[in-house]
């Protein structure tokens, strides 16, 4: 294999910047030419493809977002447009392909391994939400973000004797809502994989409030309700001054946390070691610190699974 391309899709993460710059230089290490392609799967369609150098990905290993840019592409979902992508590969002399991403982005990637093009995956999405991962790039980063809005927050909560409840991404799975929960204290964390009682919600503050505490925090997941409308409920029936904070896309953004940064180093130049010992149709992953590969087939069949010791933990810890 003398060259490959890489590029990133779907939702932007921490440390994407940094797996790209180590598939570039992993494999130019080894002598092989790589091309970025710019705006993910529409910018393979339309052959928007660049070769890229050693310095091309200089001093991109702190920034956030990503360099070749993303986005949707609802043409790529269709044949059509996969053979377009296909196509577009072979144009360039593309022979293998590093696809960044989360599971729809791994959806892509795994069409075109069946339409006969060697393509990896690497999870990069602030959810954690790939299975056969432990971590996913830009998790911690946006965790760490989480922590230090809510800490501020916490501050505010204390001064005001307030009740103050915190919506963090997660439409589908709560690891955000319920690691920055944990580490902040939280006194209630609602994560989608758990069916919640607002009656026990109420009933937590109010045994908080009767001990004197004179502050809480709740943090929510938007996958397992709105927090506005959880605000609006607390302030109704537990007669508590609440305040709601919906963080949004500030949790994407940001410099990387180092862990990050390696993690994206580590899986980057892995995903090029699969390509070139003939391997595809896999995506990289870390569990137990160890390097690790698994079919698309599998990383998309099995859902991730969130810790729900970790879970029984925070309600423990919060009474």
């Amino acid at each position: 294999m003398k060259r490959i391309g890489v590029l990133t899709s779907g939702g932007d993460s921490p440390g994407m910047n940094a797996a790209i710059r180590a598939v570039v230089r992993k494999a130019i290490y080894h002598d092989i030419e790589v091309y970025g392609i710019y705006y993910g799967y529409a910018g393979l369609i339309s052959g928007n493809i660049q070769k890229l150098e050693v310095g091309s990905v200089g001093d991109i290993i702190h920034r956030g977002g990503t360099m070749l840019y993303t986005a949707r592409c609802e043409e790529f979902r269709t044949e059509e447009g996969q053979l377009k992508g296909v196509e577009q590969l072979k144009k360039f002399g593309i022979e293998g392909l590093v696809v960044i991403g989360g599971d729809g982005s791994f959806q892509g990637a795994k069409k075109l391994t069946e339409h006969g093009f060697p393509t990896v995956g690497v999870p990069g999405t602030i959810d954690n939400d790939i299975s056969g991962t432990d971590f996913t790039i830009g998790f911690d980063t946006a965790l760490n973000t989480v922590i230090d809005a809510i800490d501020k927050i916490r501050d505010t909560a204390t001064s005001h004797e307030r009740t103050y409840v915190i919506e963090v991404m997660g439409r589908d799975a709560g690891d955000i809502a319920l690691w920055s929960g944990l580490a902040d204290g939280a006194e209630t964390i609602l994560i989608p994989e758990e069916k919640y009682d607002i009656d026990d919600v109420l009933k937590r503050l109010k045994r908080g409030h009767d001990r004197g505490k004179t502050h809480s925090i709740i943090v929510v997941a938007e996958g397992a309700a709105s927090g506005v409308e959880i605000g609006k409920i607390i302030d109704e029936r537990a007669g508590l001054e609440t305040r709601v904070t919906v963080l949004g896309h500030i949790q994407r953004g940001g410099s990387p946390t180092a862990s990050d940064r390696v993690l994206a180093s580590r899986l980057g130049a892995y995903a090029v070691e699969l390509l070139l010992d003939g391997e595809a149709g896999k995506m990289v992953g870390v569990q137990k610190n160890e390097l690790v590969s698994h079919s698309f087939d599998d990383a998309l069949k099995f859902e991730h699974k969130l810790d729900i010791n970790m879970y029984n933990l925070s309600k423990e810890l919060s009474i």
